[in-house]
């Protein structure tokens, strides 16, 4: 198995179960455009290496496709080099809020809703193409990358987190379900697969303190949701988190960045 198929795999390992899925209140996948978009306004005020490294790459007045943009935070904080910004996204809520900032910030903006590479053919080529907090949700990173490439002029920029941003749940798998749920794979196995696909990876490993310690108010719902239990369990939910010491107090994430061929 190669390392692209191996990325393949242990997110397929991470499929909730059957039986935990049929009991499920709503669906546990996705998360909620609020959420995303307090995310992503948090983020715009600060200066990271995925930041940047698209900046120093991106000429003044230049375009910018955010691929999986959500709020806008991977290409809205760029400044005023940033001419136009494209969004690419499935949620047309996810793209009215990242239309939104984006006009509140006074930049051009442009938005493609669908699923990437699937509208790869209907988003413009860019100088930059970002794309942040994607890479766990993509099965087959094969044909995603080569389109994130082949649309940037100038470089891809990635951000993703050190390991599943959800692998820390595992505590609570077991107390709620008895289910020892895998943490999936890491930016180690994405980095392997992208070399492995022939593409020239520059890695920074950095740090900052977890989101969720700044939004507990949406941390509850999320697990409840996630764990597929009902609004009932919110106070277990409550007390395991504190006795379990979670979320962490910290996290790692990881810049990923290589030319683009446009």
């Amino acid at each position: 198995m190669n390392p692209a198929q191996s990325w393949g795999r242990l997110l397929t390992d991470l499929a909730i179960p059957d039986r935990i899925l049929a009991a499920a209140p709503t669906s546990p996948y996705g998360f909620g455009v609020r959420l995303f978009d307090r995310l992503a306004r948090e983020a715009m005020t600060k200066e990271t290496p995925s930041r940047a490294r698209a900046r120093e790459a991106l000429p003044a007045g230049g375009t910018v496709v955010d691929v999986g943009c959500g709020g806008g935070a991977a290409s809205l904080s760029l400044g005023p080099r940033l001419g136009t910004a494209i969004g690419v996204d499935q949620q047309e809520d996810m793209l009215a809020a990242f239309a939104a900032r984006a006009s509140e910030l006074g930049v051009a903006h442009h938005e493609v809703l669908g699923g990437w590479p699937d509208v790869a053919d209907a988003t413009p080529d860019a100088d930059i193409v970002a794309c942040h907090h994607v890479f766990y949700n993509v099965q087959d990173l094969g044909p995603f990358v080569q389109a994130l490439t082949s649309h940037a002029r100038s470089r891809v920029v990635v951000e993703m987190t050190g390991e599943h941003p959800l692998a820390w749940l595992g505590p609570l798998w077991r107390r709620f379900h008895d289910l020892d749920h895998p943490s999936g794979p890491t930016v180690g196995d994405a980095i392997a697969a992208l070399r492995w696909i022939g593409l020239d990876v520059a890695v920074e490993l950095w740090d900052e303190p977890s989101p969720w310690r700044d939004f507990a108010d949406e941390l509850v719902p999320l697990i409840r949701t996630r764990l597929c239990l009902p609004a009932s369990r919110d106070p277990d939910i409550q007390r395991a988190l504190k006795e379990l010491e979670l979320p962490p107090d910290r996290r790692q994430l990881a810049t990923l960045w290589w030319p683009g061929t446009a």
